[in-house]
This record gives structure tokens, C-alpha cells and sequence, in this order.
């Protein structure tokens, strides 16, 4: 009775905010749900900051109110062909919201519009920007992004960090000039997402990013989750770090397209510049295979972990009782990709695809440590194919490799492959691969008696491979995180 009457109360007072949010006559306009502020203009770059209100969809303006500012919000939300993330997150229609005028063309480029003559050269400020939560003030908000341990969902969050990236890296290649074509900005993968510490729903949060790096045709856009009451600029006290890279496309050949240069100012400006320098040339030694070290000590490394492997295959009595096989350790699920998934492309937002790959390797991590897990790191996300409305979508989770080194914090890392999958032409191909890493709670390991994680053997050369490619690139991510650690020390 006493848990049926706290949800009764809760219910009861969410549908008393939303009654009071429509039924206030003293002030026409809706609940402010939190602030998007952005560092910039459609007109100019140099324009004074501005602050945007962002609505729920349960306290959208209606178009029946009184004012310019009804007019304006009811004009500003057409064509609806703009709105498809209008069963996203708020932060998420904001954000594409934001800059209409882009959008517009993006969705609808003119055939004959020549390409950007001239490059630009802009500063990170010129992206920079800046989306608040106000959790603390706001039930209907905090409900929204509530897990069940009442921290953020990560998975939601996820969503919006690929929309506000996004929306950042047009910022920065959009020349402001209505009669050239604009560019597409495809997301080519996520190259970190680092959780520091834990993210309360009972405190406001905001999200501070901005271009870091770019090549010729390529962009990197980091992101920082601050929860604190020190000045949203500042990063020192980030609680999640996200680094996502975009690729250019021309929008009528589809080739790769030159993007504008970038002009570090400061000194934190430039050491994010050098850092994300030195990954591209790690991205690139991967690429070439450069990663593995001499052919000998590779055979010697896959020999070993197949050994280990085959024991528990062949004499499964005498293998160690710690172990367990890669493929004992799978789930999957599958979803038809739906209309209302789509992003301003019209083809399946890769927020919702990040959210749905965590939650799978959320529960791959529950049950496989048989205690709650806790998130800490998106290793990489590779986006290799676009997925269109109405794919049938596979995602195939497992347990890639543990690492038990410090028994107070072992690590889980999981692997998430999603396949499209077109059963009438007997095609499957991968569209895109995930990879993650969690803990367990320390509160829960202390509640379990000797609690021990198993270590993870590959059954198949194949399994092997994946295993040790994981490895090495974190092994070589890490140690240039240590080294860009050590000199900005």
C-alpha cells in the first residue's frame, strides 16, 4: 500500500504541474523547462549570446495564444517535415530548432546553388554552446531523465550529445551565405565518452561544447557535462567528456567536401587542437593496421588466449570455474526502425542507436556480473552504414574481455554490433559497432562475499582477434590520454 500511494502522490503531482502549465492566464507563456544558449546568430557570428526557451511536448505554445511570441513559435514550427525528433528528447528539437534557416536548406538544398567559394577561417568560440537542465526546478524535466537509481539516464543523454554535436559542426561549416549549397555533416564515430563521476537528477546540469579540431573534410567536437555551481565555461569539474568526429559531404555529389579552418585561441584551445591531432593519427595507424606490433608476438598472443579457450570447449569439467565463454555471454535484440526515429535527414537519428546499443550491453553487464553495473566509458562507436526508416535492425551484444586487475574496480567491456538486416533480399550487413565499458557498484560488491568477476575466452580464432584488436586500441588510447594529461600538467 505504501509504494501504490507514493506513486499515486507522484502521478498526482505531475498532472498537477501540467494542469497548472496550461490553465496560468497571468503569464501566456509555458513553464521554461531549461535554457539553450548559444554564442551566435543566423546574421553573425560575432552577435551577442542569446538565450532560447525549449519546451516539453507537454507544454508546447499553443497557437491559440495571445502575443508575437505565440505567432512566432507557431511559424517557427513549420514545415512539420522539420520536427522528425519531435518524440526525442526537448534538448533534441531545441537543437534543431536552433538554427532553422541551415536546416531549411539541409533538408531541401538548391539543385543549381553553387558550393562555398571561399574557406573561413573561425574560432572554437564561434561554435561554442551551451544547453542547461534545470533539474532542480523542474519535476516534469527530472522525471524525463530519471533512471531507476535516480541518476541520469545515460542512454537519453546520449541523444542529446549526438544532436548537440551535430548541431555544432554545421555551425562551424556553415558559411551564412542562403545561395550556396550547404554541406551534410555525417556523424563517422564516437571516439570517447568518459563518465568521471556519477550525474544527479537532483542537480541542474549543463553541456559546454564546441569544435576542437578539424581536417580537411573532417571535424571534432568535444562536449563536457558540468554539475556544479562554478561558471558553465569552466571544464575543469567536467562530469562527462565526449568527443564525437563528422565527416563532410558536398550535398549534390556526395564526395568529401573541404571544411573551414579552425584558429585555436587560447592555450586550452590549443592543447585540445594537439590532442585531437594526435588521435586522428592514431585513427589513421589503425586504419593501415599498424596496431598489432611484430606478426610473431601476435601469433604467440591469439595461441594463447585459443589455448585457454579450448579447454573450456573440449574438457569443460577441468576448466577453470572462473572462465566463461565469449559466446556464452550474448543477448540480442531487434527493433523496425520507425518514422518517429529519424533525424532532419529522414533516416534513423544515431542518438537513438547509441541508446539503444547502452541499454543492451546494460543488461549484457547485469547479467553477467549478476550485480547492478555502473556506467564509465563509450570506448568507440563506429557509424559504417546509414539506417533508414523502416531497417530491420539486429543488435548483438557479448562480453568482450574483463579486467581484474584492481579488485575494487573491475572492469567489464562490451561489445554491440548492429546489423541491418533485409530478410527479402537475404542481406545482413553491419551499420554499426559498438563498444563500452562498466563497473560494479561498489555498494552492491560489498553486500556479495566474494564477489568475483569471470574472465572472458574466445572460442574461435575470429573471437580471438576481436579480442586483442580491443586490447590494443585501448592500451594506445590510454596512453595518449596520459600523455596529453601529463602535458597539460
Amino acid at each position: 500500500m505504501g509504494k501504490i500511494r507514493t506513486q499515486l502522490q507522484l502521478s498526482l503531482q505531475a498532472l498537477n504541474s501540467v494542469c497548472s502549465l496550461k490553465s496560468s492566464t497571468s503569464n501566456p507563456k509555458p513553464k521554461r523547462i531549461f535554457q539553450f544558449q548559444r554564442f551566435f546568430s543566423a546574421d553573425s557570428d560575432s552577435s551577442p549570446s542569446k538565450t532560447i526557451s525549449v519546451y516539453s511536448t507537454i507544454t508546447l505554445p499553443s497557437s491559440s495564444g495571445g502575443g508575437d511570441d505565440s505567432s512566432n513559435s507557431t511559424s517557427s514550427r513549420k514545415p512539420i517535415n522539420l520536427w522528425p525528433g519531435m518524440h526525442h528528447s526537448p534538448v533534441t528539437t531545441a537543437l534543431w530548432e536552433a538554427r532553422l534557416s541551415i536546416f531549411e536548406r539541409l533538408l531541401d538544398p538548391p539543385k543549381d546553388a553553387p558550393p562555398q567559394s571561399e574557406l573561413l577561417t573561425k574560432t572554437p568560440s564561434q561554435s561554442r554552446t551551451i544547453v542547461v537542465y534545470n533539474f532542480s526546478s523542474d519535476f516534469i524535466l527530472r522525471e524525463q531523465y530519471r533512471d531507476p537509481w535516480n541518476e541520469v539516464r545515460i542512454g537519453k543523454l546520449l541523444e542529446d550529445l549526438d544532436a548537440l554535436a551535430g548541431t555544432i559542426s554545421v555551425r562551424h561549416c556553415s558559411d551564412v551565405d542562403s545561395t550556396t549549397r550547404p554541406l551534410w555533416l555525417v556523424t563517422a564515430s564516437v571516439d570517447r565518452i568518459v563518465l568521471k563521476k556519477p550525474i544527479s537528477v537532483a542537480a541542474d546540469l549543463k553541456i559546454v561544447g564546441s569544435v576542437i579540431w578539424v581536417g580537411r573534410s573532417s571535424i571534432e567536437v568535444q562536449l563536457d557535462m558540468i554539475q556544479s555551481s562554478e561558471d558553465c565555461s569552466n571544464t575543469s569539474d567536467s562530469a562527462l567528456t565526449a568527443n564525437f568526429i563528422f565527416v563532410a559531404r558536398d550535398s549534390k555529389t556526395g564526395k568529401a567536401a573541404l571544411v573551414n579552418r579552425l584558429l585555436p585561441e587560447t592555450e586550452e584551445e590549443k592543447l585540445l587542437f594537439e590532442g585531437a591531432e594526435a588521435r586522428s593519427k592514431l585513427r589513421k595507424k589503425k586504419n593501415i593496421g599498424d596496431m598489432q606490433g611484430s606478426e610473431n608476438e601476435y601469433t604467440n598472443r591469439l595461441n594463447a588466449f585459443l589455448a585457454e579457450g579450448r579447454i573450456l570447449c573440449d574438457m569443460p569439467a577441468l576448466a577453470d570455474r572462473d572462465s566463461i565463454l565469449l559466446r556464452d555471454t550474448r543477448l540480442e535484440n531487434s527493433l523496425i526502425c520507425q518514422p518517429q526515429q529519424r533525424n532532419i535527414h529522414g533516416r534513423i537519428f544515431g542518438g537513438f542507436l547509441m541508446q539503444r546499443a547502452l541499454e543492451l550491453a546494460f543488461s549484457t553487464a547485469y547479467v553477467f556480473a549478476g550485480l547492478v553495473p555502473c556506467f564509465l566509458e563509450v570506448d568507440h562507436v563506429d557509424f559504417l552504414k546509414p539506417v533508414d526508416v523502416g531497417d530491420f535492425v539486429r543488435f548483438t551484444s557479448c562480453i568482450l574481455y574483463t579486467e581484474l586487475d584492481n579488485p575494487d574496480q573491475p572492469l567489464i567491456n562490451v561489445e554491440v554490433v548492429a546489423h541491418v538486416t533485409r530478410p527479402e533480399i537475404r542481406c545482413s550487413e553491419v551499420s554499426n559497432m559498438f563498444y563500452f565499458t562498466f563497473t560494479v557498484r561498489p555498494e552492491a560488491k560489498a553486500n556479495r562475499n566474494g564477489f568475483r568477476l569471470c574472465s572472458v575466452v574466445p572460442a574461435t580464432e575470429e573471437e580471438a582477434r576481436r579480442i586483442i584488436e580491443r586490447m590494443d586500441a585501448e592500451k594506445q588510447l590510454r596512453e595518449l590520454i596520459k600523455q596529453s594529461e601529463s602535458d597539460q600538467a
